[in-house]
């Protein structure tokens, strides 16, 4: 098995953070605008397509208020396995950390998967950032 752990800082309270990250029909208007072009909500499924073309279907797991944490899970797909979850934590000065990790089978797909969450991060952060700043 493979695991990817992503940590980034973004500049905005962990509650604005959360927010976004646990609404999960939004993620190409709230969460990783330019990334994530779509998503769809049917239930507890969520059909996202990526930029790239990619679509993948996700199956949400959990939704913790109290421990800031999504989890969801890829459905179909290349991978015999993938698992993900975001958590959220309080950093300095007002800002979030976000964590991000995802377990996947079979090992080979750490590269092609790896760089989606590299990007995926860079759109998540920017897209908290620049939606933060509008509010102020």
């Amino acid at each position: 098995m493979a695991t990817i752990y992503k940590e980034f800082r973004v500049n905005a309270p962990p509650q604005f953070v959360w927010e976004a990250i646990k609404d999960v029909g939004s993620v190409h208007t709230r969460l990783a605008q330019g990334f994530v072009i779509d998503t769809v909500l049917t239930d507890d499924v969520r059909t996202v397509t990526f930029a790239n073309g990619l679509v993948v279907r996700e199956q949400i797991v959990t939704v913790s208020d109290e421990q800031r944490r999504l989890a969801y899970t890829v459905v179909g797909g290349r991978a015999s396995h993938h698992n993900a979850y975001f958590q959220v934590f309080p950093a300095s000065e007002g800002q979030s950390q976000v964590l991000w990790v995802t377990d996947l089978l079979p090992a080979e797909m750490l590269r092609p998967i790896e760089q989606m969450v590299e990007l995926g991060s860079v759109a998540i952060q920017q897209t908290l950032e620049r939606s933060f700043l509008a509010k102020q």
